[in-house]
C-alpha cells in the first residue's frame, strides 16, 4: 500500500473513528474520576433530571442524531413503509426473540453458574432487571450505531418508530408473565419525553434545516459542505455522553465491581447473541447492509432510561434490579461499538442498496 493510500484510507475513517476505542476508554476514565473527586458536577447534573431522562444527556444525543436526521430525505420515509422485511426482522427479534432469550441466559448465569457467589434472592433481584432491559429495545441511541455503520436513516426511523409502537402495548405484559408480578406499567412519561428529545426534536431540526439550506443554497451545496461539517458531531457528543454518564455511575462501579462484573456476563452475552439473529436473519433475507445493520443493533441495544424508571418503580432505587439495570448502560456503549466493528468488516456480506427489500 502507497503511503497515499494509506492516507486515504486514514482520512475516510477519520481521526475520531480510527481511535475510537482509546477515546472511550478515557472517557470512561475521566467519568469515573470527575464523579469521584468532583462531586458537585453530578450533583448539578442531575437536578435536570426529568422522568429519568438527564437533559444535559439528551441534548447531547440529540446533537448525535440530529447529522443523521439531515440525511433524511422525507420521500424516503414513504418508501421505507413499502420494504417490510427489516420491519419484520426487527419487531419479530425484539418482541417475540429478546425477552425470553434473556430470561434465559440471564437466568442460567446468575442463579446457576454465579450461585455461590449471588444470594438467591439477590439474584432474583438481578434476573428481574435484565428482564426489564430485555423487554426495553432502544430508542436513541440507535441512530449512533446506524450512522457509525452508514445506516439508512430513513429506514432506521421506521424501525425505531414501529419499535416504539408496539412498545406500549407489549412491554406491560411482556414483563409482568416473564417476573410473575402484576403492577407492572410503562412509564409514560419517560416514553413521551424520549421521543420528543430523541425523535421529534432532531428530526424536525433536520427537516427544516435540510428545507432551508437547499432551498437557498441548493442540494450540492448541501450535501457537500454543509453535511461535511457534522462529520465528527456524533463521535464527539457520544464521547461527552459516556463522560457524563460515568461521572453519575462512579460510586455504583466502584462499591460494587464483582457483582457488576457478573450481571455484565449475561447482558454481553445477550447483546451479542441478539445482534447475530436479527444480523444473520438479514442476510439470508438479503437485505441491504443499510437496513441490516441498525435491524440488529435496534435488538441489541437497550432503552435504558426506560429500563431504569421501571426497576425503580418495582423494586427500589437500591435494588438489585436497578443496579442491573445500570449495569446496562454500563456495558452497552462497548459492546455496541464491537457489534459496529463487526457489521462494518462484514458489510460485503450483503447485497448494494437497491437489491434488497
Amino acid at each position: 500500500m502507497t503511503n497515499k493510500s494509506i492516507e486515504q484510507k486514514g482520512k475516510g475513517l477519520g481521526f475520531f473513528e480510527t481511535y475510537l476505542t482509546v477515546w472511550v476508554a478515557a472517557c470512561i476514565v475521566i467519568g469515573v474520576v470527575i464523579g469521584q473527586f468532583l462531586p458537585i458536577v453530578p450533583q448539578v447534573l442531575n437536578k435536570f433530571t426529568y422522568y429519568e431522562i438527564s437533559i444535559p444527556i439528551a441534548i447531547l444525543i440529540w446533537l448525535m442524531i440530529y447529522p443523521m436526521m439531515l440525511k433524511i430525505d422525507f420521500t424516503s420515509i414513504v418508501e421505507a413503509t413499502k420494504k417490510p422485511k427489516g420491519l419484520i426482522v426487527t419487531c419479530a427479534t425484539n418482541w417475540l426473540i429478546k425477552p425470553f432469550t434473556m430470561y434465559a441466559i440471564a437466568a442460567f448465569f446468575l442463579k446457576v453458574v454465579f450461585s455461590a457467589l449471588i444470594p438467591e434472592a439477590l439474584a432474583n433481584e438481578y434476573l428481574a432487571g435484565a428482564v426489564i432491559l430485555g423487554a426495553a429495545p432502544c430508542t436513541a441511541m440507535v441512530f449512533v450505531w446506524g450512522h457509525l455503520t452508514k445506516g439508512d436513516p430513513a429506514y432506521t426511523l421506521v424501525q425505531v418508530a414501529v419499535n416504539d409502537l408496539i412498545l406500549l402495548f407489549a412491554f406491560t405484559p411482556i414483563v409482568a408473565i416473564l417476573l410473575g408480578v402484576t403492577d407492572v406499567v410503562v412509564p409514560y412519561g419517560t416514553l413521551f419525553l424520549s421521543v420528543i428529545l430523541f425523535i421529534v426534536i432532531p428530526l424536525a431540526g433536520g427537516y427544516f434545516s435540510r428545507k432551508y439550506i437547499v432551498k437557498n443554497k441548493g442540494i450540492e451545496y448541501f450535501e457537500n459542505v454543509f453535511l461535511k461539517k457534522f462529520d465528527n458531531v456524533t463521535i464527539i457528543g457520544l464521547l461527552l455522553t459516556l463522560i457524563i454518564i460515568f461521572t453519575f455511575q462512579g460510586d455504583v462501579i466502584l462499591s460494587n465491581p464483582l457483582h457488576i462484573a457478573l450481571i455484565a456476563v449475561p447482558l454481553t452475552i445477550q447483546t451479542f447473541f441478539i445482534f447475530i439473529v436479527a444480523y444473520g436473519w438479514a442476510k439470508a433475507w438479503k437485505l441491504p447492509h443499510s437496513i441490516a445493520a441498525p435491524a440488529g443493533m435496534i435488538g441489541a441495544s437497550n432503552f435504558f432510561e426506560l429500563a431504569v424508571a421501571v426497576a425503580i418503580s418495582l423494586f427500589g432505587l437500591n435494588s438489585g434490579a436497578t443496579l442491573a439495570t445500570v449495569v446496562g448502560v454500563l456495558v452497552e456503549v462497548p459492546v455496541m461499538l464491537a457489534l459496529v466493528k463487526i457489521a462494518n468488516s462484514t458489510r460485503h456480506w450483503f447485497p448494494e442498496v437497491g437489491k434488497g427489500n
